[in-house]
């Protein structure tokens, strides 16, 4: 009964064990252990397309200039972009302004703060329409003026000393201007031409675009079928596993149990290695007591027979001599000696524990033992055939599922509609393209228009320098202003000329100036720049901006649901860095793909299915009752009721009462004191004699009892624990009985789990594979901030730079040629022929003037000598001498 005891107290510590592991299970932040280590799948890669557009654009060696026109507008307008500003009048110009609304206070603040924000552009507009307007007016006054000999019309020109070094600075200063002049318009000639060199790269870039909007078309139907079609891979890992569920579940399973199980079948296991050893002991016990009383008998007959005949001896004459007497005498005294120590013959058999133990090895104890090694390994077997109802079951839930997915995929018109936009870029690309040649006409007449208004400033550029040219060439310092050559005098006709085609054409100039100004300039600071740092987004996106009852626009529009959180600049922001469109446009607000996908995948039914799975293992036996009735009959052979004590005993006396090794020796020694003779002769040989009984009698049983000895504190130490070793045994087959019987259902549990979350895990893989294809790899949205780049490429850089480009540098020359025209009046009169001129009389030491000729000069002058005082108005009216002065 007190094994009975131990069983319950170990079947209590597997129940107290089994709950702590249980809580431990349900400890949430130690769960860890009882997680299934998933197999990562392979879902291999979503067939890519590569566009081609690069919405990047290098100006090259204009951009320097782009870059002056970025600073100067920079310079006229630098407030920051006024969001604010647009948004609240984009809100009050939807909602309309009627009647005397303008004049309500916000109205006005609106109306100043854009005010103070075109401040820049206010001004320069105003100055630019004050050059126009005043302009040909000037240039009408100064006409007349000139006319009227004014304004340097008259043919006349007053010498000086300083003459030269006016003529020398006026000159350089005209040079430097028409310079400048050049430098502006081939700066406004330069951007005319971008504009229709940039042409072909708006093809391009239109081109590009549109092939790439058709490849998105083309390989988004192919993308979808692909993900789609990736969930047989993950359906077929599913499959696997349930074929395998016996090794992968059952496998499990084994494990769990087998810290309880297997140790106890070892432990049974050894005890028929013990039952071997105990009968080996005991057969040895007989076989070695058998020789031991067998030697015991001729060992005693031997030695009686060597103490008698070595009395015979001692009884010698030669004995009674008074030395060899007192040796005589000791050696007679050690003749008992000659005498067997141990009595085996009175020791009990052990044949009665011999023959229960034959009959207890009659049973197989090894066989039965490895039958409940085999009930115990055959758990995935078990498993395998428990389940093999639920895989087909699960077959058809997931062939159901799949055809769910693809039929949820074809059920919207992707691939129509896709085809359909396929046609209409197909459409639109012959359409643009049937635009080309008008493009390209009114292209021309652009260019022509641009040159021909670059042709004026050329004009007047060339009349400067043939001018310059004829002037410089022509100028003789040696000759008067009234004899000056024909080169000259052409040379100053020219700049003259120069000075009429600038009146004529600056306020026009300026005209085109101030309106390309206005609208190039605010296209700059209020849409390319903007567009350039994404501000524009930003008044796109904003709140309520379109209506009050509209949130926002982009989703409004395009999904009729302005309430969606969709921004026109996130929707960039991911197109450019080449996300889904999924995700770009969050299209899982209306066509949530992964809610349907989970839904699918994780159906009520094939969770019920997974939930179902149990593993009964109450038909498992460990050990047979005939294998435990075998253990008892062993600790019941008799073993322990050996008197063990008695075989120790008679071992430990030895087999004779003296070493007769020792006995001979001493005998031996003490004949070598003996006179030499027979009687030393026949000591010597009874110490013979007595070494040769040692060996061949003596030596054998020592080593019998040695054998005898191993044997019997073998089975004194086998008689001790194996009442407990059984008991502990039997304690243990029965503790992991009552486990499989009762708690295996725990385990049975938690490793089911396990194997559903597995299985489960492959789903949850294949649905955030799903989630990041549609986010970053399906339907790439590239093409759609590629069209925007492009928009502003073409408008920005192609179109607005140049076009401000253009009024900069054409706006430059309108500015020059003020300080042109007044240049080229003051030089004129140092090239042109005049009139008169002023001549210094030394006799008279006054300057007088009048129509002279060269022979005038370094000769007497009968005019002058003919008038002692020469009247300048009486003859010459017209001419107006000036006075005389003091350093002249």
């Amino acid at each position: 009964m007190w094994w009975k005891v131990g069983l319950a107290l170990v079947m209590c510590s597997g129940l107290t064990s089994s709950e702590a592991r249980e809580e431990h299970r349900d400890s949430p932040p130690r769960n860890t252990m009882f997680r299934a280590p998933v197999e990562t799948l392979d879902f291999g890669f979503v067939p890519s397309v590569v566009y081609e557009t690069h919405a990047f654009y290098e100006p090259g060696p204009i951009g320097i200039v782009f870059q002056m026109v970025h600073a100067f507008l920079y310079v006229v307008q630098p407030n920051p972009f006024p969001k604010d500003l647009i948004v609240k009048m984009v809100q009050q110009n939807m909602g309309g302004i009627k009647g005397d609304d303008y004049k309500k206070p916000e109205n006005v603040v609106l109306l100043l703060q854009a005010i103070y924000y075109e401040l820049g552009f206010i001004v320069l507009s105003v100055l630019g329409l004050v050059f126009v307007l005043f302009m040909p007016v000037v240039g009408l006054f100064f006409c007349v003026c000139r006319c009227c000999e004014n304004c340097g019309g008259e043919m006349h020109q007053r010498q000086k000393k300083s003459g030269d070094c006016l003529k020398g600075f006026y000159m350089a200063t005209l040079i430097a201007t028409s310079v400048f002049l050049a430098v502006g318009v081939t700066i406004a000639y330069a951007a005319n031409q971008n504009i229709t060199n940039q042409i072909k790269s708006t093809r391009r870039l239109v081109s590009s675009n549109i092939r790439d909007l058709k490849s998105f078309a083309n390989y988004t139907p192919v993308q979808i079928d692909y993900v789609s079609a990736q969930y047989t891979t993950a359906k077929n890992k599913v499959l696997s596993d349930l074929d395998n569920i016996g090794n992968l579940l059952g496998g499990q399973i084994h494990n769990q149990l087998e810290r309880e199980v297997v140790p106890a079948l070892d432990n049974a296991l050894r005890m028929t290695a013990a039952m071997r050893e105990t009968k080996e002991s005991l057969e040895s016990v007989t076989t070695t007591l058998e020789i031991l009383q067998e030697g015991t008998g001729r060992l005693q007959i031997s030695l009686q027979s060597e103490r008698a005949s070595l009395s015979n001896t001692l009884n010698d004459p030669a004995c009674s001599n008074g030395d060899v007497t007192h040796t005589c005498n000791t050696i007679r005294g050690t003749l008992s000696q000659l005498a067997l120590s141990a009595n085996f013959h009175g020791l009990p058999d052990v044949e009665a524990p011999l023959a229960n133990l034959d009959a207890v090895l009659k049973t197989d104890l090894s066989n039965i033992v490895q039958k409940g090694y085999s009930s115990f390994n055959n758990t995935p077997r078990l498993v395998r055939e428990q389940t093999k109802e639920i895989l087909s079951e699960v077959k058809g839930l997931l062939d159901k599922s799949g055809g769910e997915i693809v039929a949820f995929t074809k059920m919207f018109p992707v691939e129509p509609a896709l085809e359909n936009f396929t046609k209409f870029l197909t459409e639109s690309q012959k359409n643009i393209e049937a635009y080309y040649p008008q493009i390209d006409q009114l292209d021309f007449y652009r260019w022509i228009g641009c040159v021909v208004i670059c042709c004026m400033v050329v004009l007047v550029l060339t009349f400067n320098f043939l001018g310059l040219l004829c002037g410089s060439c022509g100028y003789d310092k040696n000759t008067t202003p009234t004899t000056r050559g024909c080169l000259s005098n052409t040379g100053g006709n020219l700049l003259m000329a120069s000075v009429g085609f600038s009146f004529i054409f600056s306020w026009v100039l300026m005209g085109v100036v101030v309106t390309s100004f206005i609208v190039g300039g605010n296209v700059e600071k209020l849409v390319c720049e903007p567009l350039a740092n994404r501000q524009i987004f930003k008044i796109i996106d904003t709140p309520y901006m379109v209506h009050p009852a509209k949130k926002n626009f982009l989703p409004g529009m395009l999904f009729q649901d302005p309430n969606i959180d969709l921004t026109m600049g996130s929707m960039y922001r991911d197109c450019y860095e080449n996300h889904g469109l999924y995700s770009a446009l969050q299209l899982e607000t209306s066509f949530n793909f992964n809610k349907f996908l989970n839904a699918t995948v994780y159906n009520l039914e094939l969770n019920k299915i997974f939930n179902s799975v149990s593993v009964d293992l109450q038909g498992m036996l460990l050990l047979e009752q005939e294998g435990k009735d075998n253990l008892i009959d062993f600790a019941n052979t008799g073993v322990g009721e050996i008197d063990y004590q008695a075989y120790l005993t008679e071992v430990n006396k030895g087999v004779t009462v003296v070493d007769l090794l020792s006995y001979a020796n001493e005998l031996e020694a003490q004949a070598d004191q003996l006179p030499r003779g027979a009687l030393e002769n026949a000591l010597k040989g009874h110490a013979s004699s007595i070494r040769q009984i040692h060996k061949e009698q003596v030596v054998p049983m020592e080593q019998a009892t040695g054998t005898l000895s191993q044997s019997i504190k073998l089975l004194q130490k086998t008689s001790r624990e194996l009442p407990i070793k059984v008991t502990n045994v039997l304690n243990a087959i029965e503790a992991a009985e009552y486990l499989i019987a009762n708690n295996a259902s725990h385990v049975v549990k938690q490793e089911a789990d396990k194997f559903i979350k597995k299985l489960l895990g492959y789903f949850s893989q294949y649905t955030e594979w799903v989630k990041h294809s549609l986010e970053m790899e399906v339907a790439q949205c590239k093409p759609i901030s590629n069209i925007i780049d492009s928009l502003e490429i073409v408008s920005c850089s192609f179109i607005v730079d140049s076009v401000n480009t253009f009024w900069f540098g054409l706006g430059g020359c309108c500015l020059l040629l003020i300080p042109s025209i007044i240049l080229s009046v003051k030089l004129a009169k140092f090239y042109r022929r005049m009139d008169t001129e002023d001549v210094f009389d030394d006799s008279l030491d006054v300057v007088v003037s009048g129509y002279h000729s060269e022979s005038l000069y370094g000769i007497n002058n009968p005019v002058m000598s003919s008038y002692p005082s020469y009247d300048t108005m009486r003859w010459y009216p017209r001419a107006s001498a000036p006075p005389r002065q003091p350093d002249w």
